[in-house]
């Protein structure tokens, strides 16, 4: 089939068209965990199986239980690899009150970035495979490889159904590897290939004192706080060097390697640009590291909610029935979602103070993830990404949690490449988040190599 070239060139000659065709498909509000927007989730899956196949592929949004996933298939190369192309197109809640300057669900292109929900988690990363293995059809008529695809719509819900959905199709997402797109890189000007994700454990604690709200003055003294025990509660968690105080929650944490460590300390990382950036003064944390040792490679406890009491404008002298805070805990190999959960609980439990009763909700985990760094198909993604990018990739690995990935590890047994377009200050999960169009180009560009070099391989 020749080089990528041809397919470039028809990427290159319909710019204008796709960046129509990508803001059409961030419009639709598919909120995952959002009830009232499953239709909208569902008229997303359909948006998307309608493409695919116009494009030449057997494909439709499937039912899993829960959101439909959207599974399309290609099949016309004998004697090379399967591939299992992985994305979501479900994407957080956005309120403007968070913060947006412009509508969430309204894309819009301001400094160079399209900006809208969903731009870069994962959306706009989703639509460069889209686009170049759609060219790819049009030109030749047929894939260097054969494909699998299967679009998730509910990653930012937990994906409570995929892994049912894969054991359940085993057979039809059997593969040589898989490609997934749903991370980034650290530097602009650097391309990335990701071979390790953190895992998590996400609770809610709720704190209940007095059966109702209670007037601070008659009371205040009397009865036990939830909201200052909480307090107490979820600061004993953690000591003042960064350090999480529940026993055992070291334990399996693997120590990074020499190489590791080395390589990370060589990356193009600016300390003082991130603190800018974010508007603070200084990137404290766990002693002994450094940031990106903390951010990849160490486990993390984090408040990400507090909510008790009256919060609103002007004064209202309660004491508060109950308070409630959402915890989460990233983790790193070998550690065990369940396992850490447990101690976290018992730790909660037992400082629970009297006067006060104490309910741990589990509502998400995931596990850690370490893929292979070398293999005939992890060259052909740096090659791709070098050729995309116009520069060598380097290895990192990401904070967050992509738990479709340790699942395909796991049941599937291949290789999993993590080739992201996005950059750090996309503010994914944030306002205004965004996709810088430039990426959007070069991930187009990627991927049309990626497949073509894919396909030079032999199938297993």
């Amino acid at each position: 089939m020749g080089d990528a070239g041809p397919v470039l060139e028809r990427l290159e000659a319909r710019r204008q068209e796709l960046l129509e065709e990508l803001s059409e498909f961030l419009r639709i509000p598919s909120i995952s965990a959002d009830p009232e927007r499953a239709a909208d989730v569902a008229r997303c899956a359909e948006w998307l199986a309608a493409r695919l196949a116009r494009a030449g592929f057997e494909a439709r949004a499937e039912p899993t239980g829960g959101h439909p996933a959207v599974v399309a298939e290609w099949r016309g190369a004998p004697g090379s690899p399967t591939i299992l192309l992985y994305g979501h197109y479900d994407v957080q809640p956005a309120d403007p009150a968070d913060g947006w300057t412009s509508d969430p669900f309204g894309p819009t292109v301001r400094d160079g970035c399209l900006v809208a929900r969903g731009a870069t988690d994962d959306k706009g990363q989703l639509f460069c495979h889209l686009a170049a293995l759609r060219a790819h059809l049009e030109l030749h008529g047929r894939l260097p490889v054969n494909l699998v695809v299967l679009f998730e719509g509910e990653e930012e819900a937990g994906s409570e159904h995929l892994e049912p959905f894969l054991v359940e199709n085993r057979d039809r997402f059997a593969c040589d590897a898989v490609v997934v797109s749903d991370s980034g890189r650290l530097d602009p000007s650097v391309p990335a290939i990701t071979y390790g994700l953190r895992g998590l454990v996400y609770l809610e604690v709720i704190l209940r004192g007095p059966n109702r709200d209670l007037h601070s003055g008659t009371f205040g003294g009397a009865v036990a706080n939830p909201a200052n025990a909480l307090a107490r509660l979820v600061a004993s968690l953690q000591d003042d060097r960064g350090r999480v105080t529940v026993p055992g929650f070291y334990d399996r944490v693997r120590p990074l390697e020499p190489w590791e460590r080395d390589a990370f300390a060589r990356l193009p990382f600016d300390e003082a640009a991130l603190c800018l950036d974010l508007g603070v003064d200084s990137l404290p944390g766990e002693e002994g590291f450094s940031v990106l040792e903390r951010v990849w490679a160490r486990p993390t406890l984090d408040v990400n909610g507090l909510v008790a009491g009256y919060t609103g404008e002007g004064a209202k002298t309660v004491i508060p029935a109950e308070a409630r805070a959402k915890v989460s805990c990233r983790l790193v190999p070998d550690q065990d979602p369940e396992e850490i959960a447990d101690l976290l609980e018992a730790w909660l439990r037992e400082r629970t103070p009297p006067g006060c009763r104490v309910e741990v909700r589990r509502l998400h985990g995931a596990r850690p993830v370490l893929v292979p760094v070398r293999g005939r198909f992890m060259d052909a993604a740096r090659n791709a990404l070098a050729r995309g990018f116009g520069a060598k990739p380097v290895l990192i690995r990401e904070g967050g949690s992509i738990p479709v990935v340790e699942t395909f590890q796991r049941l599937l047994g291949v290789p999993v490449l993590l080739l992201g377009f996005g950059r750090p200050d996309d503010r994914a999960h944030g306002p205004d988040e965004r996709f810088h169009i430039a990426d959007l180009w070069t991930g187009m560009r990627t991927s049309a190599w990626l497949w073509h070099l894919l396909g030079e391989e032999k199938a297993e």
